[in-house]
């Protein structure tokens, strides 16, 4: 996997209250989500709830090559800053023990760049956004949205963008630019991904839940310049209700 292992850092929400900034800062405590510190194996009660605070802290990133038929490992890139944190849900278990997910609101993005075995760097927006997950109580998905990496207003260096700019090269009118039609034509059109969830602990006594999940999506298309590779994160995830 990409990243560091977190465990060792491994605390709970009220251990994560009790630390002053300078005891977090420069620690990577902020990039982890907290855990469940419990040993029942209670269930969520059925019933529809409020999601506060869900978490998702990835613990690695693969990648799909067009020419490969697996998942790759990756090398981070960026710094710790990756985690999805502070959002809100709506959360619904059913009687029958299955359970619903849509997620509202909060920190639900990340861009996040990692390398390739070959050198090849590979950006993405790492995301939830509008998350509709139904399913199984430890196995629940569905699908999400993966908005454009670069806003429509991001000029490339030759000038041209999707909602403002030149619309083609100025320095190559001779060219084909039927060619050029990709890097032309800017596109920062959303694209979809899927996740799913298991819940793996629930505390009665705090509301608390936490477990496993995985999510495939797409990277980086450069404003519809190149196709998209398909990015495996998978980690862990916190939430109150």
């Amino acid at each position: 996997g990409a990243l560091l292992a977190s465990a060792c850092q491994a605390i709970t929400y009220d251990e994560l209250q009790s630390l002053t900034y300078l005891q977090v800062k420069g620690t990577g405590i902020a990039n982890t989500c907290p855990i469940v510190d419990v040993d029942s194996d209670a269930k969520v009660p059925a019933g529809s709830y409020k999601m506060e605070k869900f978490c998702m802290e990835p613990t690695s990133f693969t990648v799909k090559d067009e020419k490969a038929t697996d998942f790759i490992k990756t090398r981070l890139m960026t710094r710790l800053t990756y985690t999805l944190d502070q959002m809100s849900a709506d959360f619904k278990v059913n009687s029958d023990g299955t359970v619903e997910l849509v997620e509202k609101d909060g920190i639900d993005y990340a861009p996040v760049t990692v390398q390739m075995p070959g050198g090849e760097r590979v950006p993405f927006l790492f995301t939830i956004k509008q998350l509709n997950a139904k399913g199984k109580y430890n196995g629940f998905g569905g699908d999400f949205v993966v908005p454009s990496y670069r806003g429509s207003s991001f000029l490339d260096p030759k000038g041209r963008g999707a909602s403002t700019g030149y619309d083609n090269a100025v320095a190559l009118p001779a060219a084909d630019q039927e060619e050029l039609e990709t890097e032309n034509a800017k596109s920062a059109a959303a694209l979809k991904g899927s996740a799913v969830f298991s819940i793996a602990k629930y505390n009665p006594a705090t509301g608390e839940v936490a477990g496993v999940f995985e999510s495939i999506q797409p990277s980086d298309t450069d404003l519809g310049a190149k196709a998209p590779k398909d990015i495996k994160v998978t980690g862990l995830w916190y939430g109150q209700i």
